[in-house]
């Protein structure tokens, strides 16, 4: 089981790689939401000079954003500066699509991009189709120094219902999923992928994680101040659900989501994608605190003693579980992660 951390990409923050790195944390996972953080990659790129052991990637890069060939070069160009260590997370576009006014790119649209990016992460010619017309393409010069197609870049691939989990099995190397997960939930996920006798295959979880003091309650003021974002991001996500798909509320939400519906349809339909994702995994408005309940950082975090934690994690990895990603809040993220890593890292 490895510990990584997702990374709210932010240009100036240098030491914060260095110091995840020197915790022992295993993967750097940069998110790649346009209009909320900092461009992925050129935090990826100082990153992977202020580093030397570390693995650095998108976590995950939008397909609707990002053309095939766009990506494979840009994660091509991060392996010529740290050759071995740099992965590809790439998925539809749950925030940063919405966050713009779209919807995710559709499961046709992504089992094609799929289709086409990983040959070209290995440095290979496709038939690729944009803007109407296909045409094959390729780098036309990747062995003059600019871009570094091996070692191989690993695919993984974001997938929240099935058939996206199915596309990660069919392209990946590995599923990248959200939450607080279950091992029953766990071994599913491994039967749905198709890749149930693979053990190359990963599966990796994006939460977050607190370690109790004696006696502290799972919801207490501490807790929500290290858990809240992580845990309102989740509820965002249920909400974008519901107005969708209609979806119905999850059971940590029942007994506040109408309130919670409710108040953000009180923005204006054209206005509501600027506003559902406000302080998205990186800090809770003031106008949200009071839907940071038990049963919704329970749900979306990892929260527990050492010991529990602990076990925990071991029946995930028993389950086929290989990493969770910690993504804490940007203004206690140092102190979350030195917890963690003094406390369960060296017990794994």
């Amino acid at each position: 089981m490895d510990l990584g951390v997702c990374v709210a990409s932010q240009i100036d923050d240098l030491d914060y790689p260095r110091r995840c790195e020197d915790l022992g944390y295993s993967h750097l996972w940069f998110a790649d939401s346009q209009m909320i953080w900092s461009d992925v990659f050129a935090t990826m790129a100082l990153a992977a000079d202020r580093t030397e052991r570390i693995r650095i990637g998108t976590g995950v890069a939008v397909a609707g954003t990002r053309p095939a060939p766009v990506l494979a070069a840009g994660m091509a160009t991060i392996n010529r500066l740290a050759p071995g260590r740099v992965f590809c997370g790439v998925g539809s576009g749950n925030t940063a699509m919405r966050i713009m006014g779209h919807k995710p790119v559709t499961i046709a649209e992504l089992d094609a991009y799929l289709a086409a990016l990983r040959p070209l992460l290995d440095g290979e010619e496709v038939d690729y189709t944009w803007r109407g017309r296909t045409a094959p393409t390729r780098h036309l010069m990747p062995d003059a120094g600019f871009v570094a197609f091996e070692p191989r870049i690993p695919l993984h691939v974001s997938g929240f219902g099935p058939r996206s989990i199915g596309l990660a099995g069919a392209h990946g190397d590995g599923l990248v999923l959200g939450g607080s997960l279950t091992p029953a939930v766990v071994s599913s996920l491994r039967q749905l992928t198709g890749r149930v006798d693979d053990p190359t295959f990963e599966i990796t979880t994006l939460t977050t994680m607190v370690v109790l003091e004696d006696g502290e309650a799972v919801d207490s003021d501490r807790v929500k101040a290290e858990a809240g974002s992580m845990a309102v991001a989740g509820l965002h996500y249920a909400y974008e659900q519901h107005a969708q798909y209609g979806n119905p509320p999850p059971a940590y939400a029942a007994d506040f989501w109408d309130d919670y519906v409710a108040q953000v349809e009180a923005v204006p339909a054209d206005r509501r994608h600027l506003h559902v994702h406000r302080g998205h995994n990186c800090w809770v408005e003031p106008d949200e605190e009071r839907f940071v309940t038990r049963e919704l950082l329970e749900s979306t975090c990892m929260i527990g003693t050492a010991d529990q934690l602990v076990e925990r994690l071991r029946a995930l990895e028993e389950a086929g579980l290989t990493q969770a990603m910690l993504l804490p809040p940007l203004a206690c993220k140092e102190k979350v992660l030195a917890d963690v890593a003094e406390q369960v890292l060296p017990r794994l």
